[in-house]
């Protein structure tokens, strides 16, 4: 059975969808294809992977509560290939958002169950996921805590002779773990899905988020897109912007 993943965010690389899609993928089994939708450039090449497909997943962000214009401009596409050449397709959906609650990706899975019901396909169900791109930042911290453990072992090894420094290990054993639970509650539904995807059956509507206290997520995100904010240029861009100004 052939199953194609589809990542649907805009970015080029580091992106949260590329991150939930390769952990759904250990979850399914058979026949594996990864495509990137980003410009209509990609639509005849993504249609017809799908065109001899059994299942479809789409990976892709919370737009303003609701599916990017890109996606959109797909799936209408996608809506009349389907019809014409009577596929019958099982689509499932993760999405995420950078709010704390994985439920406020409803609206968008209401638009795929819509966008199933007209194009005559299966609505497989999705997961959406809170937290999104905290929980990605969490993957690249786990490559920073594999960095450090190399490092001190090489340190350590220079130094001392010993090429197990303990408390190296303990360090990243406990960092690791934390960073996992961070996202149990993604796996634990990615992997259900995963069942579902490769029988082909429904698995209905889940929302989960990454696991810690929300006056936690809330500052560390307030910190984190202020860096941001900083780095793109736009903290005080409308306040430093050229005013236009008219006579009344």
């Amino acid at each position: 059975m052939k199953t194609v993943f589809i990542n649907c965010s805009p970015k080029k690389r580091f992106c949260a969808s590329a991150y939930f899609l390769f952990l759904q993928k250990m979850f399914v089994g058979g026949e594996k294809v990864s495509e990137q939708l980003r410009t209509p450039a990609d639509h005849e090449r993504i249609l017809e992977q799908v065109t001899d497909a059994k299942s479809v997943v789409f990976c892709l962000p919370l737009y303003v509560d609701g599916i990017p214009s890109h996606v959109l401009r797909f799936m209408e596409k996608m809506e009349a290939y389907c019809r014409e050449n009577s596929l019958q397709l099982n689509v499932y959906c993760i999405a995420n958002n950078g709010f704390i609650e994985g439920k406020q990706n409803e609206p968008l899975m209401q638009i795929f169950e819509n966008f199933c019901s007209r194009a005559g396909l299966f609505w497989g169900g999705g997961v959406g996921i809170g937290g999104g791109v905290m929980l990605n930042v969490t993957r690249i911290m786990f490559f920073v805590e594999i960095a450090l453990l190399v490092l001190n072992t090489v340190l350590s090894a220079v130094n001392t002779g010993n090429f197990f420094p303990k408390d190296a290990w303990i360090s990243f054993g406990e960092n690791a773990a934390l960073l996992l639970f961070f996202n149990l509650g993604v796996l634990f539904y990615l992997a259900c899905m995963g069942s579902h995807i490769s029988k082909g059956t429904h698995s209905g509507k889940k929302y989960t988020r990454i696991l810690i206290p929300s006056f936690i997520f809330i500052l560390f995100a307030d910190i984190f897109f202020i860096i941001i904010s900083f780095f793109e240029g736009g903290l005080f861009r409308s306040w430093l912007a050229k005013k236009e100004y008219t006579e009344s």
